[in-house]
């Protein structure tokens, strides 16, 4: 029997660094179980002390912490040495780096990444783009996307687009029923437009579009979970994609983040050639 680890994610800011970091981490090893205990704007030594008080008293604990500033990352350290309670820091180690690199001293200001400064406003921006040009809506300014992806019913457009919007990416998507739902511009400026198709397996596809119509609480179409009809709409994709010399990305077997990273890279490509 495996062993249950309690993970103590401590922050000084939003956790969300914290958080990402672990969900990379834990990736790496199967099996792997474990309890997440989150602690936010965790900011003086009396916070810290009631935090460790409860990890002491689970005998498979393990702490990971951003906290920049440096008195209270060592209080951490020493009081977690003193318990015998494995302490991580994610951060400490790189800015110090960081800081030696650049020859300068870093801030070490909590939630610093949360300046309301112009990249700040900038990827709000992008957001609300991306949320007025979500399925096919308000294409008549389709020119101002940074990306725009293309898909039939049910392959990811929409988180993928919302978590490119919170990287600061402005998306339009657009369902592909046949090649006619394809804007005009696009076909005119297929070059020059950084467009990303979307598919997946047709067996996927019919998974996700009855979890979707039991969810939604409809009675199914027989074309939409069809799989004749699914396979033909997935190839005639393909060959539109291959028309227009577009990129193609299958997300069968990949994350929102895998997609992602993917684009991200297609369209540093396209910014390049263009």
């Amino acid at each position: 029997m495996s062993i249950k680890h309690h993970i103590y994610l401590i922050s000084d800011s939003t956790g969300e660094t914290i958080d990402r970091i672990f969900m990379a981490l834990k990736a790496q090893f199967e099996g792997f179980k474990y309890e997440v205990h989150q602690f936010s704007f965790t900011r003086t030594e009396n916070q810290i002390s009631q935090i460790l008080e409860e990890a002491a008293k689970n005998k498979e604990s393990i702490i990971l912490y951003t906290i920049v500033d440096s008195r209270l990352s060592n209080y951490l350290t020493e009081e977690t040495l003193k318990k015998k309670i494995p302490c991580f820091s994610v951060l400490g180690d790189l800015i110090l780096k960081f800081s030696k690199l650049l020859n300068q001293k870093a801030t070490n200001v909590p939630s610093g990444q949360h300046v309301l400064d112009e990249e700040y406003y900038e990827r709000v921006e992008a957001i609300q783009f991306t949320m007025n040009h979500d399925d096919g809506n308000m294409i008549e300014d389709i020119n101002k996307s940074d990306v725009i992806l293309l898909g039939v019913s049910r392959t990811s457009k929409t988180p993928t687009s919302i978590y490119l919007a919170n990287r600061g990416y402005k998306i339009s998507n657009i369902p592909l029923v046949n090649e006619n739902s394809i804007p005009e511009y696009l076909k005119k400026n297929s070059s020059s437009t950084c467009v990303v198709g979307l598919t997946t397996e047709p067996q996927r596809l019919i998974d996700l579009r009855k979890n979707r119509m039991n969810s939604i609480k409809e009675q199914e179409s027989i074309s939409y979970t069809n799989i004749e009809k699914i396979i033909e709409e997935v190839e005639t994709a393909k060959k539109t994609f291959r028309k227009y010399n577009w990129p193609v990305i299958d997300v069968t077997r990949k994350s929102v983040e895998e997609t992602a990273a993917s684009i991200i890279k297609i369209h540093e490509i396209t910014k390049k050639n263009g």
